[in-house]
C-alpha cells in the first residue's frame, strides 16, 4: 500500500516512514524538503499523493500562541483533505493529543481545530490521541537553555514515540474508524521528575525550577487533565526508565529529532 506520510521529517514522522517500510508499504514522505508545501496552497501535495491509498498527519508546528496553531492546523487539514479528495485516498489517520478538550494550552486549540476539519472533511478518518512521549522530558529541557531548567508541573502517562508509530501503522492497515480509543504509556509519571531523571542520566548539573500554570489551565495539568479517561484504549510496554537506559545511559538512536 502507498502511504503519505505528512510531517515525516519529525520526530514521529521518521518512526512512521520506517514502520511503514517494514510493514511492506511505500511510504511517501510529504515536507518542504521534498518539494509539498502543506501550509500555503498546497503546492506539489497533488502530484505526491498520486496512487497514495492513506495519509498519516503527524505534521507538527513549535507555538505555544493558539492564534498560529489554530492557522497552521487548519491549512494543512484542508489542504491534506482537498488533495485527498482528488486522489482517491481511502483513509485519513491524525495523530492527536490526549486531553486537548480539557487542558486549555494554546497550541491544543489548534489541534482541536485539526480534528474538527477532519470530522468535516470529504475523506475516511481515524484520529488517535496519543500522551505525550518519553521524549517530551528532553524537549522541555532544551527550550530554556542556561542554569535553570523551568518546567510545568504536569502528570502525563508517556510513550515512547516510535510504539505512537507503530500504533499508526496499525490503523493504516485497518478501516476508518472516528476516534479511534486513546493511546498512552504504560504509567503515570510527573514532568518535572521526569526532567530530573533525564539530567541524572546525561550528568548535566542544572536547577529545576517546577512552576504550577495559572487558573484552571494549571489545575487540568496537575491533576488528571492530560491522562486518559479510560482503560479502553491500548497501552505501550515501554516505561521512562526502560527509554531512558535505553536512549540516554546506553547511548541508543537520538530521541529527539528535528521536524
Amino acid at each position: 500500500m502507498k502511504v503519505a506520510v505528512a510531517g515525516g521529517t519529525g520526530l514521529v514522522g521518521r518512526y512512521v516512514v520506517e514502520e511503514l517500510a517494514a510493514a511492506g508499504h511505500e511510504p511517501v514522505v510529504l515536507s518542504r524538503s521534498r518539494g509539498v508545501d502543506l501550509v500555503s496552497g498546497g503546492a506539489g501535495l497533488d502530484a505526491a499523493l498520486d496512487g497514495v491509498d492513506t495519509v498519516v498527519d503527524v505534521s507538527n508546528v513549535t507555538t505555544t500562541s493558539a492564534r498560529k496553531a489554530v492557522a497552521f492546523f487548519d491549512a494543512v487539514g484542508r489542504n491534506l483533505l482537498d488533495a485527498g479528495e482528488r486522489a482517491g485516498v481511502r483513509h485519513h489517520v491524525v495523530l492527536s493529543i490526549v486531553g486537548i478538550d480539557r487542558v486549555g494550552l494554546g497550541y491544543y486549540q489548534g489541534k482541536l481545530r485539526q480534528e474538527d476539519v477532519v470530522r468535516g472533511g470529504p475523506v475516511p478518518w481515524t484520529v488517535l490521541r496519543a500522551t505525550q512521549f518519553h521524549e517530551f522530558a528532553e524537549q522541555t529541557l532544551g527550550r530554556v537553555p542556561g542554569p535553570l531548567a523551568v518546567v510545568p508541573r504536569m502528570r502525563t502517562q508517556p510513550i515512547a514515540a516510535r510504539e505512537v508509530a507503530q500504533h499508526l501503522v496499525r490503523l493504516v492497515g485497518g478501516s476508518a474508524q472516528g476516534m479511534a480509543p486513546d493511546l498512552a504509556g504504560p504509567r503515570v509519571e510527573q514532568l518535572v521528575d521526569m526532567v530530573r531523571q533525564l539530567m541524572r542520566a546525561r550528568g548535566e548539573r542544572r536547577v529545576v525550577v517546577p512552576v504550577r500554570m495559572p487558573g484552571a489551565v494549571g489545575a487540568a495539568m496537575t491533576g488528571d487533565g492530560q491522562l486518559p479517561l479510560d482503560d479502553s484504549g491500548s497501552r505501550g510496554a515501554e516505561t521512562f526508565d526502560e527509554w531512558l537506559t535505553r536512549c540516554v545511559v546506553r547511548g541508543g538512536p537520538s530521541s529527539v529529532r528535528g521536524g
